[in-house]
């Protein structure tokens, strides 16, 4: 395998958060699990902070949190872009 395809195969860990006092349920929920809500249940560690920590390949991801059944962009993060059903989605995006 040449360095070009182990940089493309690379994971790295990180970690998506919120905070929400009032949610009894979070998902995350994006391109990376094909949108699949319950895919990736988010824990919550106290205070009204959820967790959740993934390795993703390097790349550009799209994503969103399903809080108690609402689509939610993540607040703590300025970027995004809009998706097809008229509503942003959060980008994040994973370089070597």
């Amino acid at each position: 395998m040449d360095k070009t395809n182990k940089q493309k195969n690379k994971r790295r860990k990180i970690t998506f958060t919120l905070e929400d006092i009032e949610a009894k349920e979070v998902h995350l929920v994006g391109n990376f699990n094909d949108w699949n809500v319950g895919a990736h249940p988010m824990k919550n560690v106290g205070n009204g902070k959820w967790r959740k920590q993934l390795a993703l390949p390097t790349g550009k991801y799209e994503y969103k949190f399903m809080v108690d059944g609402y689509w939610m962009v993540d607040p703590a993060n300025e970027q995004t872009c809009p998706n097809c059903f008229g509503t942003y989605n959060s980008i994040v995006s994973l370089i070597v």
